[in-house]
């Protein structure tokens, strides 16, 4: 199995479940790990063979900025199931932390996998 992926994406976002947490915006980490067969584009170099890893950032970014998420749960099941469908991604690891949530954590957060592996 080949991985494309984005590391460290980081985003302001509207999250959490505290009355305080509605009114503001904290920032959020992402990354994501999405199966693809890296062949085709691999002997094509051609982009339309190959998950564009950009196009991906900026739909996660969408997806965040669209509404206030109460769970990091809830957000990392959204990104798994828009980007699969709107993608064709066979598997994807999506994970979503959130830096500093936790007094003396650096990030607490959710990793959670979706689909099937090739």
């Amino acid at each position: 199995m080949d991985i494309v992926y984005v590391r460290d994406l980081r985003l302001n976002a509207n999250i959490g479940i505290y009355d305080w947490e509605k009114r503001i915006q904290q920032q959020i980490r992402i990354d994501l790990e999405m199966a693809w067969d890296n062949t085709v584009p691999a002997a094509s170099d051609r982009i339309e063979d190959t998950i564009n890893y950009k196009k991906a950032a900026q739909r996660v970014t969408q997806i965040v900025e669209a509404q206030h998420y109460d769970l990091v749960e809830r957000l990392a099941e959204d990104i798994a199931s828009i980007l699969m469908s709107e993608m064709s991604i066979p598997w994807i690891r999506v994970t979503v932390g959130k830096p500093f949530a936790v007094k003396k954590s650096a990030e607490v957060g959710v990793q959670i996998e979706r689909g099937v592996r090739p």
